[in-house]
């Protein structure tokens, strides 16, 4: 029996061990991303297609595959992949939830501080040799964490872990979903309910753990920024498009809020024109929320090994649709 055809949008080592005992393996191997070219070009015969976040599998991607039974995901987010367009053709689109759970709410915590504390702004300006004074009251005054409120927008997995670390800091943490927690998990958690606008106008930090969909797009606009506290920071770890990017600057500049951390954004990579780039008051990272040795390979481990269970017919460890199962 011929072994299944695989393609593989980028250099996963550890994924491309698991997969090559049981399939053919083809990858891109270039450093630069895929084409949409190259990727319909290679997919056309292929049985599963591994892929990344910044790979946009589209309706017309997948038509092109003619063979495709599996869209394995190398992340916990799903929409750069035309759901409903795999869903019609019976593939299975599977993702790598809950191993990056913990590593990415540790990048959430430390980016909380970093902004808080001016981490990367004191930084920088030791490097530059602008640190020329000794000792002075008011030199690189930032604000506690420390009993301060974190709001939580998404009180999933990585949310509640968010929380959990801010228990650490004795912190008051609340919490915004859109179906509200059993009185239980709150306890549990020790995290208090609050309606979307009243999060917004209590929290010294917002920390945001939501997919992007239609219902999230811009869910942080110019009027939600004006509800915070002018001593208040935004952080994003979740999806750049949640947040209105030009109403971020615009409430950056005027000091509507304090700062913010963000980890993704609209456009990536950021162009070297966004305006955040030279703002003082934000530290930004190059979305690298799961970017741990240990859950970069855990990821790729359930990667392979959900698009292996759907080729040989068994249930993936994590699917998005799966009613194509039955295919």
């Amino acid at each position: 029996m011929e072994k299944p055809h695989v393609y593989i949008t980028r250099n996963i080592p550890k994924a491309i061990e698991i997969l090559s005992g049981s399939c053919n393996v083809t990858m891109h191997k270039g450093k630069a991303i895929p084409s949409k070219k190259e990727v319909i070009k290679n997919i056309r015969d292929k049985d599963g297609l591994l892929c990344v976040l910044s790979d946009a599998i589209d309706s017309e991607v997948i038509d092109a595959a003619k063979k495709l039974k599996v869209i394995s995901s190398y992340s916990v987010g799903y929409d750069h992949i035309d759901i409903a367009a795999a869903t019609g053709r019976g593939i299975s689109v599977t993702y790598t939830p809950e191993v990056l759970t913990e590593t990415t709410a540790d990048l959430a915590f430390a980016l909380i501080l970093a902004v808080a504390r001016r981490i990367a702004e004191a930084d920088a300006l030791v490097r530059r040799g602008k640190w020329q004074t000794g000792w002075k009251y008011d030199f690189m005054l930032g604000s506690d964490v420390n009993g301060k409120v974190l709001g939580i927008i998404g009180l999933g997995r990585i949310g509640s872990a968010v929380a959990k670390r801010a228990r650490g800091f004795n912190m008051k943490v609340l919490y915004y979903n859109r179906n509200r927690l059993p009185i239980e998990k709150e306890d549990q958690l020790r995290v208090e309910y609050r309606s979307f606008d009243d999060l917004l106008k209590e929290s010294d930090f917002v920390s945001i753990h939501l997919p992007l969909g239609n219902d999230t797009f811009h869910l942080i606009n110019e009027q939600k920024l004006g509800l915070m506290k002018s001593t208040s920071y935004l952080i994003n770890t979740a999806r750049g498009s949640i947040v209105d990017e030009k109403a971020l600057m615009r409430a950056l500049r005027e000091k509507w809020i304090a700062g913010a951390a963000l980890d993704v954004f609209e456009k990536e990579p950021v162009s070297r024109s966004n305006q955040l780039l030279k703002m003082k008051n934000v530290v930004l990272a190059p979305h690298i929320g799961s970017a741990s040795k240990e859950t970069r390979e855990k990821m790729a481990e359930v990667a392979a090994i959900n698009l292996l269970n759907v080729l040989n017919g068994k249930r993936p460890i994590y699917i998005v649709n799966p009613e194509t199962l039955s295919h």
